[in-house]
């Protein structure tokens, strides 16, 4: 007989030296435990990867419906999914439950899960002072990193284009790639003020550099900028294909960024790249901060794809109290560590 719960569970981030304090010290994360004795894995786990003040299923309602969804966790799979149309974390959550009974952590069979190839990742870097962001570059390059995520747009931006200015008289653009992250902070007139800074210093992309509900101007920049433009945030709560397709045609980014936390999982992404491949639109997936459960399941996906990009999955190490992990970040990729079949150690999750 098939049964379920959830259990909640606090992750901590770190705060390195050197960095300003950010607001986040923590991150809640529910998980989806699936018990069948009759599966070839009899207990399988999923991660509901909520951002609070980004998910669209952060609302009073989502402790509930986890609750009725453990309670149905009878009506299978596909039921489920449907059912959760508007919490696409607890959608993401039933996939990788329903696959982990049948596979256990080793979700899909490529290379990758063989242990035989790795995923090119992108590395982040912490917001601070000059001095303290080109040392982390510097350590992300001995680290073997050739792409780097930066945030821009949350101190001023004088200061930013001083650093990053910095940073390309360190290093070139055959050293080092560079992604730009704006989680939609300038305006329309401000980012083609800034797009004409990055033009000189050969920035791979800007990320979200206006506000979701800016679309006209999102497109107005698309247009105009040197530097082309992805999108992230402008794809949450999107759910049907109209709205998606509607997106994509009117603003024509350059990239999209799938979170398949915020999307509906692995089969919402696979939507969303469905829809933008068609369309010439590139594409790369990126964690929203999961625990490595949720991080394993999305590298497991994503090693699918053959997607040459690098991805964004190295936001595993930000957390203190991270559950068990059976990858590693070495040479500016993310490799596995064993072929993940035998069992976990998530009693912290009980």
């Amino acid at each position: 007989m098939m049964r379920a719960s959830f259990s909640s569970y606090d992750l901590i981030f770190k705060q390195p030296a050197g960095t300003s304090r950010g607001v986040l010290r923590k991150k809640q994360s529910y998980f989806l435990k699936i018990e069948d004795a009759s599966a070839p894995f009899p207990v399988g786990w999923g991660e509901v990867g909520i951002l609070r003040g980004l998910s669209m299923d952060d609302v009073p309602e989502l402790e509930a419906q986890l609750h009725w969804t453990a309670q149905n966790i009878s009506l299978g799979l596909e039921e489920l999914y449907v059912a959760n149309a508007q919490f696409p974390s607890i959608q993401f959550a039933l996939e990788q439950a329903f696959s982990h009974l049948q596979h256990g952590f080793q979700h899909f069979q490529t290379p990758y899960s063989q242990g035989e190839e790795s995923i090119a990742i992108n590395g982040l870097i912490w917001m601070g002072d000059e001095s303290f962001m080109l040392d982390q570059i510097s350590r992300r390059l001995e680290e073997g990193f050739t792409t780097l995520k930066m945030k821009v747009g949350a101190i001023d931006w004088a200061m930013e284009q001083a650093l990053l200015e910095g940073i390309r008289k360190e290093f070139s653009k055959k050293e080092l790639t560079l992604r730009l992250d704006a989680n939609g902070a300038f305006t329309l007139k401000e980012a083609l003020e800034v797009d004409q800074v990055l033009a000189g210093l050969a920035v791979h992309s800007i990320e979200q550099p206006l506000a979701v509900d800016h679309r006209e101007d999102l497109a107005e920049l698309v247009r105009r900028a040197h530097t082309p433009v992805a999108l992230d945030e402008s794809l949450i709560g999107l759910v049907e294909k109209g709205e998606r397709e509607m997106l994509l045609d009117q603003i024509i980014p350059s990239y999209i960024i799938l979170k398949p936390s915020f999307i509906g999982g692995w089969r919402g992404a696979d939507h969303w790249i469905e829809l933008a491949e068609a369309r010439g639109i590139e594409w790369w997936v990126t964690s929203a901060l999961e625990s490595n459960v949720g991080m394993n399941a999305i590298a497991q996906w994503a090693s699918t794809k053959n997607n040459l990009l690098p991805q964004g999955l190295g936001t595993g190490s930000l957390y203190i109290n991270n559950l068990p992990a059976p990858h590693r970040v070495v040479g500016g990729q993310l490799q596995l560590i064993d072929h993940i079949q035998k069992s976990w150690d998530l009693s912290a999750l009980s």
